[in-house]
């Protein structure tokens, strides 16, 4: 015994602090960490074998998996894109823009996707708010907040429900109903609605990086002159380059001689490189007209250049690689098959050639790509996220019965008819009999890097138990907040809201869940509604950027800077708490045990 704690419990705390270390601090993949920490709590004896890998088979863990096969008839039968074609209109008051916007997507975050959700609509968002005459960064954050609070509605709308209602399902032998959350969350989404529309000069007015649904005004791109190029010898302003429709010349280099400034005198010579901003779209086809190349080596000859392409669109995410670096000054374009032909940084122009800009997060990149370019790899997935897809569905026949077996899940499980995993199994089955998705897209659409976080999460949350770290942590919040069990409920939802800006919320949820119910049966109290109050706590992370996928989707393109988030997330995080508290009391008294 060391300061109170056996080695097991010693051997616990650096593991976690350890694995919380490594994620915040460094760019490796979230899943690989948790599993080193399941290996470390197994190796150390601090587990045994079945305790160390239960979360991999856990109903919760196979909950999850099941609903991606779900998701995916949903997302490819258009249905998403039906609801966002009906549901926005035109708004004349931005409080009826922020409801309009908020609603739809916390309902259909209570059942799908928040990342899946917010990646549809981010473009959708952008191209409606200048229809709006709305700076998109005035929605953009509204609509990752919904999509967070539209998550804690449902048990299946967010990862943390269905963890914390799993071990709650272990400990007590009795299942939460899949809509246990729903009207604390329906009520904690109100206050966030009416706070958004109140706070909205807290949101920044920032002029958003350009997408590839937009005009395409604030990119750069560096193309060069082959050697058989047959304007070789003129100048640039007789070559018809140094006027171009949709762009002007910003750059002109002769091999390695920045000639500045350009001027349509100046004669043209192989290997030239020649910097354009402007339309990259009307560039693109002055430079297939003028035989030019993209610029990322000498090019002898147009017969080299892959005519069969395409245009992509992605941001730099938190934690990439390419932070920090220039594209030039890696192998990342030939590593992936892929020129960057531009760069925009929140909206404003970077007047530099493209492959010399120092990348940072949330830079918008619009990239040359072979025409059937996977964007679903590990390496692109952990630096960029793409925002175009080839799979555009057709709404039809298919959306009205994936939206179907969606709504008979749901209801089948709220009336107890049956497990909502049986449940789950049968709505995915379905979705391959009547052909919503195929199985290549079902397959695809399973996130095994969220179900190894999931199942690790389980783990550490049964370490922390088993080595008496809960019953130790519960005791300490006792001593400081005493025996009144608002004060202690608001103080560990207060905690988990804090720790979940930082780490992932399915984490903290594991986390906290055997803190909280051995403070609650401390107390002597059903820990079932402090368990509801502390779903919604660690879901609803405002404050930063990294806090959640979703923050990060809009990061990019709103044009946002870490303190948008501080500015008015802080006063989020302490409003949706004080609604937390409020409500699931009300719905959920306090009973003795």
């Amino acid at each position: 015994m060391f300061l109170g704690f056996g080695i097991d419990a010693w051997i616990t705390i650096v593991t976690v602090i350890g694995m919380f270390t490594v994620l915040l601090t460094t760019k490796w993949r979230s899943d690989v960490v948790f599993l080193g920490a399941i290996g470390v709590l197994y190796v150390t004896g601090v587990l045994d074998a079945k305790e160390a890998f239960a979360g991999f088979s856990g109903t919760s863990v196979i909950t999850v998996g099941v609903l991606f096969v779900v998701v995916a008839g949903l997302t490819h039968t258009g249905v998403l894109q039906w609801i966002v074609k009906n549901l926005l209109g035109i708004p004349n008051t931005y409080g009826k823009a922020v409801t309009r916007l908020m609603l739809p997507v916390a309902v259909l975050s209570s059942f799908l996707s928040n990342t899946t959700v917010v990646a549809l609509f981010v473009n959708v968002v952008k191209m409606w708010a200048k229809k709006l005459g709305v700076a998109p960064s005035k929605l953009l954050i509204p609509l990752s907040y919904a999509s967070g609070m539209g998550g804690v509605c449902t048990l299946i709308g967010t990862p943390p429900n269905l963890i914390i209602s799993g071990l709650y399902e272990e400990k007590t032998g009795v299942a939460m109903n899949v809509l246990t959350t729903t009207i604390p969350g329906l009520f904690c989404l109100g206050v966030g609605v009416l706070s958004i529309i109140a706070m909205r000069r807290l949101l920044p007015d920032r002029k958003a990086p350009e997408s590839a649904f937009e005009s395409t005004g604030d990119y750069t791109v560096e193309l060069l002159v082959p050697s058989d190029n047959p304007h070789i010898g003129e100048t640039l302003g007789e070559a018809g380059l140094f006027c171009v429709n949709g762009g002007s010349l910003i750059k002109h280099y002769h091999f390695d001689d920045f000639m500045a400034p350009a001027t349509e005198d100046e004669p043209i010579m192989g290997g030239d490189r020649l910097v354009y901003a402007g339309q990259i779209d009307e560039i693109i086809e002055m430079a297939v007209s003028h035989q030019l190349v993209s610029a990322d080596h000498h090019i002898y000859s147009m017969s080299e250049l892959d005519t069969d392409c395409k245009l992509l669109t992605a941001y730099v995410t938190f934690g990439s690689e390419l932070i920090g670096t220039a594209i030039g000054d890696s192998t990342f374009e030939k590593d992936h098959g892929v020129v960057l032909a531009a760069v925009s940084r929140r909206g404003e122009r970077i007047k530099e050639s493209p492959r010399r800009v120092v990348l940072e997060a949330g830079d918008t990149l619009l990239m040359i790509c072979p025409k059937h370019f996977n964007i679903d790899t590990a390496s692109l997935r952990d630096n960029l996220h793409f925002f175009d897809s080839d799979d555009v569905p057709n709404i039809g026949t298919g959306t009205i019965v994936s939206m179907l077996i969606m709504l008979a899940m749901v209801v089948v499980s709220a009336l107890g008819i049956l497990p909502l995993l049986q449940c789950a199994f049968l709505a995915a089955a379905a979705m391959l009999i009547f052909r919503c998705c195929s199985m290549e897209q079902a397959m695809r659409a399973v996130n095994w890097d969220i179900l190894m976080v999931f199942a690790g999460s389980a783990v550490l949350g049964t370490a922390i138990q088993k080595t008496g770290l809960a019953e130790w942590l519960a005791n300490g919040i006792l001593d400081v907040c005493g025996t009144n069990p608002i004060v202690v409920m608001t103080a560990v939802c207060l905690v988990g809201t804090f720790i979940t800006e930082f780490i992932s919320n399915t984490a903290a949820g594991a986390m906290f869940f055997p803190i909280m119910y051995e403070a609650a049966e401390k107390l002597g109290y059903d820990p079932f509604p402090f368990l509801v109050a502390l779903m919604i706590s660690v879901s609803c992370s405002f404050a930063t950027p990294i806090g959640s996928p979703t923050h990060m989707l809009v990061y990019g393109p709103g044009g946002y800077r870490f303190s948008d988030f501080i500015r008015i997330g802080l006063l989020m995080n302490i409003i949706i708490l004080a609604a937390n508290i409020l409500i699931v009391n009300i719905v959920y008294p306090l009973t003795a045990l």
